[in-house]
């Protein structure tokens, strides 16, 4: 049997002192999917006693191509922290890698909720009618398992890999627009840029064919485990990275600009 507080404090501790763990706890220790969502809520237990506060919500696996492959049924989610989000002042940002152990970046649309979410939406304006705004951001995600190898498991144990959250200027989102969001999120495209010269490109449907269908996912997910707080109004969402995630080092500016639907560049210096 996992110890959940004793794990809790290991990979908190790995965080902290910037180490990376030879062997994941999927394989050490037999951890399961069930067992590591524990680990989650004790380690949001752990935050919230030193005064922090959970603000919403990430993905992990927003690919069903990636269910088969890992025997996933629908994807994963973890907690993101008053400490871990901030926002880009006129869309230009700075952020420190200093306590980050080897960490790479992730451009995706960021939701902000006005509503509840109920579970078995299957309509991504269904979804987005509990949207007060979307936006473009930045997950920086960073992995305490040496040569970023781990299982479902170990992902959700580990904050679910998230460091920080880099959110752009939002975009409302009105109930007169949403039938058009709903044709746009599916198909607009991001260009990830690292000083000037393009790296990566994606498209909003490889978020589960749209980061709005990776909305109603989540709220269908997260009311599989009977513990989980459901999302509320005021949560923010990051739906998973449209590009593949890339290394990142201090010393240089990433930019992401999307083409197809209306959200400003974003520009993020890494020091």
């Amino acid at each position: 049997m996992t110890n959940i507080h004793a794990l809790a404090l290991e990979l908190a501790a790995a965080h902290a002192d910037r180490r990376t763990l030879s062997t994941p706890p999927s394989s050490r220790d037999g951890l399961d999917l069930a067992t590591a969502y524990a680990v989650e809520r004790e380690l949001v237990h752990m935050r919230r006693s030193k005064g922090h506060e959970t603000v919403g919500v990430k993905v992990g696996y927003a690919n069903k191509a990636m269910w088969r492959v890992l025997k996933l049924d629908t994807l994963v989610w973890a907690h993101m922290y008053d400490d871990t989000v901030r926002y880009a002042g006129a869309n230009v940002a700075t952020l420190s890698l200093e306590h980050t152990i080897s960490p790479k970046i992730e451009p995706e649309i960021v939701f902000k909720l006005k509503a509840p979410m109920d579970a078995g939406i299957t309509e991504a304006a269904a979804a987005l009618e509990a949207v007060e705004w979307l936006a473009l951001g930045f997950e920086i995600i960073d992995c305490p398992y040496a040569d970023w190898k781990y299982q479902p498991a170990d992902f959700v144990a580990a904050y679910g890999l998230h460091a920080a959250l880099i959110v752009g200027d939002p975009r409302p989102v009105a109930a007169a627009s949403i039938s058009e969001l709903v044709e746009q999120l599916a198909k607009f495209k991001v260009r990830l840029s690292k000083d000037g010269q393009l790296v990566e490109e994606g498209l909003g449907r490889n978020s589960l064919r749209s980061p709005a269908l990776c909305l109603a996912e989540l709220a269908s997910a997260m009311a599989k485990e009977d513990s989980a707080e459901p999302l509320a109004a005021g949560n923010l969402v990051s739906s998973g990275t449209l590009t593949e995630s890339t290394p990142i080092q201090p010393g240089a500016t990433w930019t992401a600009s999307v083409e197809g639907i209306d959200l400003a560049t974003l520009t993020l210096t890494l020091v």
